[in-house]
Parts: structure tokens; C-alpha cells; sequence
């Protein structure tokens, strides 16, 4: 009930953002079943379709190969008999097909939402499966950042003295290193691909959780429900479990919004670079990259697409973490 409470508070815009970050993820869950392309990542290429405009539709043959026989004879050529396609012996004696007939049962027209790429892929699966890569790698580097950031900022602010000195300065060096810097350094060092990306960007991002987290146990640590707890014996990691980090679980979900689509861009800069998730994996950032100089041809949707779903998701994480930071200010 809280939950359906907290919506109905919300604002408009935070309402919006929620409904495309779930719009997204059910795409990237279920996407699958509407894409036109189920191959592996996306990657069926004909080059004699590449860079088709959005809203096309062509007509495809589909010849099954049980139907098909090799032999040695004399080449074939193909002959249009109504609605059949057959095949006449021609010339000198090679391998050929024997006989294949396609009927109208055969011809499977296919539409292109978003046209193909250079390569002739549909490029609306490939934006399918980059928004399930985005999503995925945005969740798992919270979740690192998520799991380093509380637990050293706990440490660092409710025992306090050298431990919360050490923490600092491991804070303060980190901080002071650009973090895409950071991103392609441990990049170059554990190497490229999908796992790497997302620990990488996972390794970086914890700084602000460390913080922001022992901030709020110093300020909680004096409270009088920490000292009950402290008389009546209860251990450190009980009083830091139990009584303190739930009560900042508003605040880590704050951070955790604006952490994801810091991963997201983080992400997209990666495979723009070369050093995200590599080929064939379809990714938005892989995909500005391949057609970023189409912005300057009649093809422009290439580039612009990709970037206005990289716009659009970053864009509605912050917002929501606004809206959220709105609604669970006690203030309010």
C-alpha cells in the first residue's frame, strides 16, 4: 500500500519516468518476442539491405534445405513458372541443385520499424537487445556499488577514529581520478567485454555511496536508539544491520537512481570507445559508434536513434530520483 501511496504522491514527470524505465525493462525481458530478428545478439547480416529507411517492408523467399539436393550435373538456372520458381539444367556438369519449387506459403514479408544498418541488420532488434545490455550492466554496477559503497561507509562512520581515516583517504584518492578515466584504466587492466564492463564501472561508482552512507551513520550513531541498543549489549553488526541501515534505505535508493544511469552513460561511452561489450553483442553505444557519420548524410536516424534511447532512459533515472528524493524527504 505504501508503494501505491508514494505513486500517487508523485509527480508527473516522476510518474512518466517510471513508466518508461518499466517500459524498458519489459522490452528487454520480453522483447524478444516482437523483434523480427531472433538470431544470436541480433547479428542476421544482408548487405543487400543494408541502410534501409524506418517503415519498410520487403517480401523474402524462405527455401528449406530438406527440399534441396546436391548433384553432379549440369548447372542450373531458375525459371518462373507462376507462382513457382523452377530449375532448368544449363551448360557443363558442376554441382547444382537438383529441383526446388516455392510456392506462395513461401514468400515471408518482413518489417523494418526502425530500417536496417549498414550491415543489413534490423536495426530495431538491435536496439532491443542493447536496451536488455544497457539495463543489465546498470543494475549489476549498482549493485557492486552498492555492496562496496555501504559496506566501508558503515565502518567508516559508526567506529569512526583510524578506520574512518583509512576509509577517507582510499575515498579521497579515488575521488580525486576522473571516473571515465578510472573506467577505461581498469577496463585496459581486467580487459573488454560484458562481465568486465560492469565491474569496472561497478569499482568506481562506490565512492558516492561510501560517503553519503557514512555521513548518514554518524549522524544516526548518536541517536537514542543506537544507545539503547549499545546498553542492553547488542553487538556492533546487530546495531549497524538491524537498527541503523534501515533507516537510511530511503536515501540508498536515491543514490542507487542516480548511480544507475551514471552506469548507463558510462556504459555507452565504454562501446562508443571499443572498450564496452564487444561485437557481436549489439550495444547503443557500439551502435553511435558504427553510424555516428551517418548524422551528416540523409541516414541520420542511425546516429539518432540509439542516442535518443541513451537520452531517454538516462534522463527518466534522474528524474525519478528527484521525484524520489522529494517524497521521502521527511521535510515534506
Amino acid at each position: 500500500m505504501k508503494l501505491f501511496e508514494l505513486i500517487n504522491r508523485a509527480s508527473l514527470i516522476t510518474k512518466l519516468s517510471l513508466l518508461i524505465i518499466f517500459t524498458y525493462a519489459l522490452l528487454s525481458i520480453f522483447g524478444f518476442a516482437i523483434v523480427s530478428d531472433k538470431s544470436k545478439f541480433a547479428n542476421d547480416m544482408n548487405l543487400q539491405i543494408a541502410t534501409l529507411k524506418p517503415l519498410s517492408k520487403l517480401d523474402f523467399i524462405l527455401i528449406d534445405d530438406k527440399k534441396i539436393y546436391i548433384k553432379e550435373g549440369s548447372i542450373l538456372i531458375n525459371k518462373k513458372n507462376g507462382d513457382l520458381i523452377s530449375f532448368e539444367k544449363f551448360g557443363n556438369n558442376e554441382k547444382f541443385i537438383l529441383s526446388s519449387s516455392l510456392g506462395l506459403e513461401n514468400i515471408q514479408s518482413q518489417f523494418f520499424l526502425m530500417g536496417t544498418d549498414k550491415f543489413g541488420r534490423d536495426f530495431f532488434s538491435r536496439i532491443i537487445y542493447g536496451m536488455k545490455v544497457s539495463l543489465t550492466i546498470g543494475f549489476l554496477s549498482v549493485l557492486i556499488s552498492l555492496a562496496i559503497g555501504i559496506f566501508l561507509g558503515s565502518i567508516s562512520g559508526f567506529y569512526g577514529g583510524n578506520i574512518d581515516k583509512a576509509i577517507m583517504w582510499l575515498i579521497n584518492v579515488t575521488w580525486s581520478i576522473p571516473t571515465l578515466l578510472l573506467v577505461i584504466a581498469i577496463s585496459l587492466a581486467i580487459g573488454k567485454g560484458f562481465n568486465q564492463v560492469f565491474i569496472a564501472i561497478g569499482l568506481t561508482m562506490w565512492v558516492d555511496v561510501a560517503r553519503i552512507v557514512r555521513g548518514q551513520f554518524m549522524s544516526l550513531k548518536e541517536k537514542e536508539f543506537v544507545e539503547a541498543g549499545e546498553v542492553l549489549g547488542y553487538k556492533s553488526s546487530r546495531l549497524i544491520v538491524k537498527h541503523i541501515l534501515p533507516n537510511i534505505l530511503s536515501t540508498i535508493l536515491v543514490i542507487s537512481t542516480a548511480n544507475f544511469s551514471a552506469a548507463i552513460l558510462l556504459e555507452s561511452g565504454l562501446s562508443f570507445l571499443g572498450l564496452g561489450a564487444q561485437p557481436p553483442v549489439p550495444t547503443w553505444g557500439s551502435m553511435l559508434r558504427d553510424h555516428y557519420y551517418f548524422i551528416f548524410m540523409d541516414k541520420s536516424y542511425l546516429a539518432i536513434i540509439p542516442g535518443l534511447f541513451i537520452m531517454t532512459l538516462v534522463l527518466s533515472f534522474i528524474n525519478l530520483g528527484n521525484g524520489l528524493r522529494d517524497l521521502l524527504d521527511v521535510k515534506n
